[in-house]
């Protein structure tokens, strides 16, 4: 019996842990308004060079995927954090990656630029 409630204790913490540690998947309408709400964010671009050049949410900074492990000091701690790549997927991993790593706030555009753009919403070539 003592080991039963060992481990729903362990089972618990565990399940704390992965929730405290995940980013918030949002559409892009929701990161225009987030971006309008708070010009705090930072807007994280992961994309490849080539892909920017096709066009980018103004303000937003490039950092690619294969470049984050090197660059992740570029991306500030004590702000909320809006990723996004071409359709979600890579922004994905790399949110989840920020929010393992102690980033607080951190959100993935889950329709990426494509959804951006499909919104109406500029894009800065």
């Amino acid at each position: 019996m003592k080991w039963i409630v060992t481990l729903l204790v362990l089972v618990t913490v565990a399940a704390t842990d992965l929730l405290a540690a995940s980013a918030r998947d949002i559409t892009s309408r929701e990161a225009k308004a987030l971006i309008e709400k708070n010009r705090n964010v930072f807007v994280l671009d992961v994309r490849t060079p080539d892909e920017r050049r096709q066009g980018y949410i103004a303000g937003s900074t490039l950092i690619p995927i294969d470049a984050m492990a090197k660059r992740i000091g570029e991306v500030p701690r004590n702000r909320p954090v809006l990723v996004y790549c071409a359709v979600g997927s890579r922004s994905g991993v790399v949110a989840q990656a920020l929010s393992r790593q102690g980033y607080g706030e951190v959100y993935n555009m889950k329709d990426g630029i494509l959804g951006w753009y499909r919104n109406g919403f500029a894009i800065t070539r």
